[in-house]
């Protein structure tokens, strides 16, 4: 129980902290933090950010997937590294899904098919770019009462569903509704590779007459959440569980949610499930101003439970409401100070540049990378650290190449954070230092346009499906090493073996990482019936740790026949 001198001395603690943080100047440069959330919703629904193509032939599903990456790369060079993709919508969804129809936005039809797997390309698509790819879920609005995805739900639930107006609603009170949902959640992690599923809508309605106590209700809604962790976790622990609650979860001592709130009004005790275990994190729908932001936002960060806590950015009202572009960035910089990420709602207002928006977080405020935070309540054992890190300077770039790292998670697999910088022993803590993250496979290529041309020194770490992240190999910066080794082409043989590699075999693959020969390092293999092209050199060890140490460059040069270059990493 709180005493009276307990809570004033709370109070004002909060007030103390909420008039620090707004007088501080706006800027971006004070902290740059390693490890924040940067995030965006993409909505689906009636096409509004993505897609804008309905995909009918083959030419419109090629458009369409060039809109989605589109959005991507511009999100990328902002400093996002999550996306939230509307993947449930209204009953429907955009993958192919045994449960429930396809929805309309896809093709401009409900429950036809695209043509391809859109969530399953952009999960691909996200990863390339570092990315985390969360499927957001809209749990209990079932759209229009005649549309097609309500339909066939009441057709197939007809005591769940319940009317208001002339939209559906799965009704929060019958069991069937969190067995349902949990199903749909289900078949998304065990089919793909989501980092996340975020919930939307997990509440009442807003207009539900209710018949039921506020507490009672709160028991119905947590009971869904709860079924839902039970079914994500149960496929893949590493699957973070968040959802977007109110904004505000319920009146403060000093400060009133004016009758809008997540707890009262709608049952949504999100608050509650933090401390319960079963959320990963809370993405409040913070979109306020003034002081119906900054003490409630106070609040999400002290009643995290450890867990993270990103805001939702309300930037429509930046054209809706007239906002001034300063209010938001406040909001950003307040967030960051307390130690909570950033989400944009929505993708087009983000990437439509309202009054500046965009040009802020991608030139100022998020100019430099961050790592999405570890689930360290779920897992906080360290992968082992990657070893041989090698780097070769090219003409036109740098690559680096390195043996894989010991996942000490059950996470399925491993990826890499690269750093690189002027000083050696690079420094992993400095966000500036960021190359790139969540790199798949053993090797990577580094540009010089990114990067300025003198050599510089890399790093590389091993992070696990929760964000754990190894220490790091160094190496120091290397003029260029390559060797070139030629001959008519029709037989090759690896160089004399680096003391440094344990190589038992070689393999030479094609560029899509085909193997084409696999060979004892010793003896030579016939390469006559290759075709021109460039191949990749790996040598295996006999734990099977693979390596790749050069490029393999068949080519036909019509006055002297067919002939080959070795292009090597090794360095004397």
């Amino acid at each position: 129980m709180i005493t009276t001198g307990r809570l004033r001395l709370h109070i004002k603690t909060t007030l103390l902290l909420l008039l620090l943080l707004l007088s501080m100047p706006i800027s971006s440069q004070d902290t740059l933090p390693k490890y924040e959330t940067r995030a965006i919703w993409l909505t689906t629904l009636n096409k509004l950010d993505w897609p804008k193509t309905n995909a009918t032939s083959q030419a419109s599903v090629e458009k369409q997937k060039s809109e989605l990456c589109q959005i991507l790369d511009q999100l990328q060079k902002a400093g996002v590294n999550t996306v939230m993709l509307q993947t449930r919508v209204r009953a429907t969804t955009i993958y192919p899904s045994a449960i429930e129809p396809w929805d309309f936005c896809l093709t401009g039809t409900t429950g036809k098919a695209p043509g391809y797997d859109p969530l399953a390309y952009a999960i691909e698509e996200c990863h390339k770019r570092g990315m985390e790819l969360h499927a957001w879920i809209v749990t209990i609005p079932v759209g229009k009462w005649k549309a097609e995805g309500c339909k066939r739900l009441r057709k197939k639930m007809p005591a769940v569903i319940k009317k208001i107006g002339d939209e559906g609603y799965m009704n929060p009170e019958k069991k069937e509704t969190g067995d349902y949902i949990a199903k749909i959640c289900k078949e998304v992690v065990s089919n793909y590779d989501v980092d996340g599923i975020h919930l939307d809508y997990i509440r009442y309605p807003e207009t539900w007459k209710f018949n039921v106590t506020k507490n009672q209700g709160r028991k119905y809604i947590t009971d869904i959440v709860r079924k839902i962790h039970t079914a994500i976790k149960q496929e893949k622990k590493w699957v973070k569980l968040t959802c977007s609650p109110i904004g505000k979860y319920d009146n403060l001592t000093r400060y009133s949610s004016k009758g809008w709130n997540a707890k009262t009004r709608v049952c949504q005790d999100a608050q509650e499930w933090l401390r319960m275990g079963i959320m990963d994190g809370l993405y409040p729908m913070m979109y306020f101003s003034g002081n119906d932001f900054y003490p409630f936002a106070i609040d999400w960060k002290e009643q995290s439970y450890g867990r993270t806590i990103v805001s939702g950015l309300g930037i429509y009202f930046l054209r809706d409401r007239n906002w001034p572009l300063e209010e938001v960035k406040r909001q950003m910089s307040v967030s960051r100070r307390l130690g909570i990420g950033h989400a944009y709602f929505r993708s087009q207002f983000f990437t439509g540049n309202i009054k500046g928006i965009y040009d802020f977080a991608a030139n100022e405020f998020d100019n430099h990378p961050a790592l999405v935070p570890a689930m360290t309540w779920c897992s906080d054992a360290k992968p082992d650290a990657p070893e041989y890190l090698n780097a070769e300077r090219l003409a036109y770039a740098d690559h680096i190449s390195w043996n894989e790292g010991k996942n000490n998670s059950d996470g399925d697999y491993l990826m890499y954070n690269i750093y690189a910088s002027d000083e050696y022993p690079v420094d992993i803590n400095d966000a500036r230092n960021i190359v790139k993250s969540r790199v798949r496979g053993n090797s990577y290529t580094i540009k010089y346009d990114n990067m300025y041309r003198t050599a510089k020194n890399y790093a590389v770490t091993a992070v696990d499906r929760y964000g754990n992240e190894s220490d790091a190999i160094h190496t120091k910066a290397v003029a260029s090493s390559s060797k070139s080794y030629s001959n008519n082409g029709t037989m090759f043989r690896m160089p004399a073996l680096p003391v440094y590699l344990d190589a038992q075999f070689y393999v030479i693959e094609n560029t899509r990482k085909e193997i084409v020969a696999a060979v004892p390092y010793y003896k030579a293999t016939d390469i006559s019936t290759l075709r021109d092209g460039i191949y990749i050199v790996r040598t295996i060890c006999n734990k099977a740790r693979t390596h790749r140490v050069g490029w393999l460059k068949i080519h036909t040069d019509r006055t002297k026949g067919k002939g080959y270059t070795l292009t090597t990493v090794w360095k004397k």
